[in-house]
């Protein structure tokens, strides 16, 4: 069968729907995956396709969708179902009609209200991805150790088997050995994190409501999400005095979020190359002159 056929199938096994499934447009926008936009039968879905060996990281994707629909007030696309075949592997979700004009403050609102949910330790029940990236979750009870050992140091350690050795290790080692500093009045609730919350990974409905997609979910500390929020441009004032007026955040932020950003940058330096390894060397520089 064809790859169409294959996905096909496995739709209707989730849905008990037979009808053939008809490719109405490729969706760009993602440099990981390939993406189009489908009918099958009277039911639109969002299918993502990739090499068949990461058919795991479609169904972690799918795991984190799962978990952030625990939060009513962001609208976040259903998994339907994933599966592979000798070539390829896919993820099908709920299709989204997006590209409405909806309020930043009902975003801000909204995200605060997902960093509500919470558990007991950090990390989640499963690993995933971050971009490509594995993204160890192992949980933990302490937050410290958790951001020091499976986002900072497994961050560092790529980055010396990708060949960024000298300075950015050096810094990075007195990094890890003192940024627990930073941490002295702020102790974190480990909240339910997007995880990967860019500007292109969240939009408006055409009816106008706010919606995220393509996490990579893990309980850990919300200014974490806050922070990447600001890495590529901001999602503008109203969504911050939203979510400032919904849980306000502590001063200490001001800092942490270069703490914060610095794993993904590196993690950029990872996936992209050298391009990333200025800002990641200023980033260390900045964090070190506070700890000092």
């Amino acid at each position: 069968m064809s790859l169409l056929e294959n996905i096909a199938h496995d739709i209707a096994a989730a849905t008990g729907v037979t009808a053939a499934l008809l490719p109405e447009r490729a969706v760009g926008g993602g440099c990981i995956n390939d993406a189009q936009h489908v009918r099958y039968g009277t039911a639109e879905y969002f299918i993502k396709t990739n090499r068949a060996p990461l058919l795991d990281m479609f169904e972690a994707e799918a795991a984190g969708l799962a978990e952030l629909r625990r939060c009513a007030a962001l609208r976040i696309p259903a998994p339907v179902c994933s599966g592979s075949d000798a070539q390829s592997a896919w993820l099908v979700l709920e299709y989204l009609p997006l590209g409405g004009r909806g309020d930043a403050g009902a975003l801000g609102a909204g995200l605060a209200a997902l960093h509500r949910i919470t558990q007991d330790q950090y990390g989640w029940w499963r690993d995933n991805t971050i971009g490509s990236t594995p993204q160890v979750n192992t949980p933990a009870p302490d937050w410290v150790d958790f951001w020091r050992t499976r986002r900072l140091q497994y961050q560092l350690e790529l980055a010396a088997r990708n060949g960024y050795a000298g300075r950015l290790q050096s810094q990075g080692e007195q990094l890890l050995a003192c940024f627990h500093h930073l941490f002295a009045d702020h102790s974190p609730v480990p909240s339910l994190l997007h995880g990967d919350l860019w500007g292109g990974n969240q939009a408006y409905t055409r009816s106008g409501e706010p919606a995220i997609f393509d996490p990579a979910v893990y309980y850990g500390d919300r200014e974490a999400d806050l922070a990447m929020t600001e890495l590529f441009g901001g999602f503008g004032g109203g969504f911050y005095a939203a979510y400032e007026d919904a849980w306000p955040l502590d001063p200490g932020y001001a800092t942490r979020k270069t703490l914060y950003n610095l794993y993904h940058i590196l993690n950029h330096l990872n996936l992209f190359g050298g391009g990333y390894l200025g800002q990641a060397q200023g980033m260390l520089d900045r964090l070190l002159a506070e700890l000092r």
